[in-house]
Order: C-alpha cells, then structure tokens, then sequence
C-alpha cells in the first residue's frame, strides 16, 4: 500500500490534494458529488473582516483552455463565518482552512484573531495576492516589503498552519517567497490567478465590468509549474501548487516540480469529482511504480 501522507506546518494531511478557495465554497455544496473525507483538504472560499458584496456584473469570462474572474471577494464577512457556517463544517472529516484577505495590515489581523481557537481550523491562507481587489491584494503580494509586513503582523496573533498564497504577477516570485519564510510562514501556495483581460470584438467592449481579472485554468499550467520550481528551490518550507490542475498527471508534474501538495482549482467547475479522481490517479501512479511513499517524489525531476 502506497503511502499518500504530507505534512504541511502541524498539519497531517491523509493525502496531497486539496481544493482551492473561491472554487468548492464551503464544502456543503459538493457532498453530493463526494466524501469530503477523501481529500487532503478544503480551502474555503475567501473571507474578509467585513461583508464584501463583490464586483459589479459581468464578473467572469471564458477564455481558450481556461477562465477570467474578477468575483471581487464577495462573501458575508468572518463573523457570519464564525456563527452561521462555521458549525456546517466543523465536523467534515477533513482539513478546513480558511482564506484570509484584507485591504490593509489591520484588516489581516483583525480577521485572524476571530479565528483563533477554532478547533476544526488547523490553518489559514493569507491571500495576498489577488489581481482582482481595488485595494491591498495586488499592492501586498507584489513587494517583499508588504508581504513580509502582513506576514509578520499574522504570525504574531496566529499560532496555527499559516499559509502564504503568492501572486504570479510579479518580476521574481522567490524573492517574496522568501520573504515571507523569513517571516514565519509555514508553507507558501502558488501561483494565484495570472492578470489577464477580454475585449467583446463586437461591442468592443471589455467582456468583465472591472475590465481586468484574473486568469486560471489549463493555460496557466506551464508557467505555474515553473514558479513552482523555482520557489521549492529557493525557500526550506513546503510549497502548495496549482495552477491549471485538471488530472493525476498534472498532480504528479507539479510534485516532481517540489510541491508537497497541490489545490485543483477551476477545473472543479467542470468536473465536481475531478479532486477524488486525481487522488485515486496519484495513489495508482505510485503502486505502478513501486515508489512508497508520495513524498519521494517531491522535488524529483530527473535532469539530464
């Protein structure tokens, strides 16, 4: 029997596949589909210290083998989390961890701190990175100065699993990894949504109403397994990957690439099962080859 376990922070992970927030809500909407207890974890979908009502309308548009999104972080604020969603899933047996994100520093840890002693959440994921926010995202994940700074501010009030989810729009990812390792984070996810934007050829109009969003799906694949490389090269903690995951092969690329575990993403919009089908290909690839455990293969691409 092919061993699936990681380790991410004091997290124990049954296995390496995760979903990412903003793309399976709150796990309540997919128990139809699937055992939640199948998976690694669940990433929430994004939470904010206030209520957020979102961009305006047209938010979200195809694009060839993928998707643009400028949602805006819409959700009812971390304390309806805490009363009214909260005790939906405290008891799913798996890992619940929550998406922070915040227009400034104080927003970061006043948010956190309401988190705190929540037994069933192990860890957050501070999303500094997200292209499609007016304000803090773009700004925080793009210096070394700022990640390092809401980095930092969190690790003070929080003492579970924090997660840095990194953004890609930027000249050298390892440099704000490294940054924010250097400030306590635990583990680094990557990459977070590519900026991007459509134009309606007709209209000539832009086809989203913040006429830039953010990129994901198959297309970004390529270059987030890169980044991924790079990072697992550049920082002592474990990376998360994603970017365009949508079967057991990409899985198994981004973990040969250094991932320890990997979130799938969009392709949960196409597929609701796809995260219990890459576990089961992950699990087969590994008895196929003989190979004990998933964590032999982090980091191994052969060279040469």
């Amino acid at each position: 029997m092919a061993r699936l376990e990681v380790k991410i922070g004091s997290m124990q992970l049954r296995n390496p596949v995760m979903t990412a927030s903003g793309t399976f809500g709150y796990g309540t909407e997919y128990t139809d589909f699937m055992d939640l207890g199948r998976l690694g974890g669940i990433f929430v979908k994004g939470t904010t210290l206030e209520p957020r009502q979102g961009n305006d309308y047209p938010r979200m548009a195809e694009t060839p083998s993928g998707m643009l999104n400028a949602v805006g972080l819409q959700n009812k604020g971390v304390d309806y989390f805490v009363e009214h969603l909260y005790p939906l899933i405290k008891d799913y047996d798996t890992h619940m961890i929550v998406n922070v994100s915040g227009s400034t520093v104080e927003d970061y840890v006043a948010c956190t701190e309401k988190l705190v002693g929540l037994e069933k959440i192990p860890a957050i994921e501070l999303n500094i990175s997200c292209p499609n926010v007016k304000e803090g995202g773009m700004a925080f994940g793009t210096s070394c100065a700022s990640a390092a700074q809401v980095t930092r501010a969190v690790r003070n009030v929080y003492p579970g699993t924090l997660i840095v989810k990194l953004s890609p729009n930027v000249t050298d990812i390892t440099e704000i990894a490294r940054s924010v390792e250097a400030e306590g984070a635990d583990s680094v996810s990557l990459v977070n949504t590519f900026l991007g934007m459509a134009i309606d050829a007709e209209s000539r109009r832009p086809k989203l109403s913040t006429v830039t969003g953010g990129l994901s799906g198959p297309c970004i694949k390529p270059i987030a397994l890169r980044m991924v490389w790079q990072v697992f090269h550049a920082v002592k903690i474990p990376v998360i990957g994603m970017g365009g995951i949508c079967n057991w092969e990409d899985a198994i690329e981004f973990i040969l690439a250094g991932a320890t575990a990997i979130q799938v993403g969009t392709y949960n919009f196409i597929d609701p099962s796809a995260s219990v089908k890459i576990v089961e290909g992950i699990e087969e690839y590994l008895l196929r080859h003989n190979i004990a455990s998933v964590t032999d293969l982090v980091g191994a691409m052969e060279m040469g």
